[in-house]
């Protein structure tokens, strides 16, 4: 009997102990290094997001709660797991044995449908205390953005600074962001997975998600359009910068600033701006540049487009030779992109006047 009974419990062991060091395991690998996050023709890496590394008051309670529920369910796991393995092996028949048939036991029945049961209630008022807290609402220490999509990039709206920009929002730590999130295409997805759950940007509709962000971030934050929306669905992402108040305030005031009015230009880049102007370039109706003629609402606002760090939605590094690259044929960077291909149109040194004077949107 000692030798019969002795080797299920030794293969139940084993399965219990390789299943207790597979968890940790995946919790290492989860919060290992960052995986570039790269498409084809992407000259521009963003470290892959991760819901291990929370980055805000709300992520926080979440991670939280996540890892709770997470261990309660590795405990599970491997409790009837190893009781399933034990079963198989104690109490399967042997050769010319006769098959034993058993009754059920009213008890085990009632305590294995019970515990399930206080257990999902018990996750459930978790659930619920973890939600108030994130979505508990406050009017202090405020600041609202309005986050619009579009095939395929974000375009960010400060609209008590009086701010429009694209791709990259700019946030101040230790301050509640209320996002109202837009769509004036198809249905897109918000979600930057160190700050904030994910939110869809419906047409029509404005949906809302406050975060509270409590590391300072000099690089980037990786966001990412998380609802398929068209041909270059993965090359919709954007960027999250957390910055102290001061250095946040000293962005707010330069990216208040109009254009650089005519007059200060010369050279390519005012040969540049007469094109951009021009009515017959298409420039102008599309993109907007605060303080002059332009004020197209299809494409980015460009009025400080030099002081940021990527084009095209985070495909392109913002560098010369990339936004000539871009000007001269989007689609082949961004294929169903509405920048026209405009190799036919504009001739090189049009493009190099054109770059020259988007170098001065600073």
């Amino acid at each position: 009997m000692k030798k019969r009974f002795s080797r299920p419990w030794l293969i139940a062991l084993i399965f219990i102990g390789l299943a207790a060091l597979a968890i940790p395991m995946a919790i290492a690998l989860a919060q290992s290094g960052p995986t570039v996050l790269c498409p084809p023709n992407c000259m521009v890496s963003f470290d892959m997001p991760s819901i291990f590394q929370p980055a805000s008051y709300e992520t926080a309670r979440i991670d939280e709660l996540n890892r709770f529920i997470l261990v309660i369910a590795a405990i599970i796991f491997v409790l009837v797991e190893g009781m399933l393995f034990f079963a198989v092996f104690r109490f399967r028949n042997r050769p010319a044995e006769m098959a034993v048939q058993v009754h059920g036991n009213t008890k085990l029945e009632i305590a294995w449908t019970a515990a399930p049961a206080i257990i999902l209630a018990v996750l459930l008022g978790f659930t619920f205390k973890t939600m108030g807290e994130v979505k508990a609402v406050t009017s202090e220490n405020v600041m609202h953005v309005t986050a619009i999509g579009h095939q395929w990039f974000w375009e960010f709206r400060y609209p008590d600074l009086k701010i429009t920009t694209a791709n990259e929002l700019v946030v101040p730590v230790n301050t509640v962001i209320e996002v109202s999130v837009e769509s004036v295409d198809v249905e897109h997805g918000f979600w930057a997975p160190e700050l904030f759950g994910k939110v869809d940007a419906v047409p029509g509709y404005t949906t809302r998600v406050r975060f509270t962000p409590d590391t300072v971030r000099a690089d980037f934050f990786g966001g990412q359009c998380t609802q398929f929306c068209g041909t270059s669905h993965a090359q919709m992402r954007f960027a999250v910068s957390v910055r102290t108040a001061g250095d946040f305030q000293t962005w707010a005031a330069q990216f208040q600033q109009p254009a650089a009015p005519p007059e200060t230009l010369s050279g390519g880049a005012l040969a540049g701006h007469d094109l951009f102007m021009a009515g017959s370039s298409q420039c102008v109706a599309c993109h907007a540049v605060d303080g002059s003629p332009a004020g197209g609402q299809t494409g980015p606002n460009l009025t400080h487009i030099a002081s940021r760090s990527f084009i095209a939605g985070g495909v392109l590094a913002n560098t010369s030779e990339n936004l000539a690259a871009w000007i001269h044929n989007a689609p082949s960077f961004k294929p169903g992109t509405l920048m026209p291909n405009f190799a036919d149109t504009f001739t090189p040194d049009q493009v190099a006047d054109l770059v020259a004077y988007l170098n001065t949107l600073k």
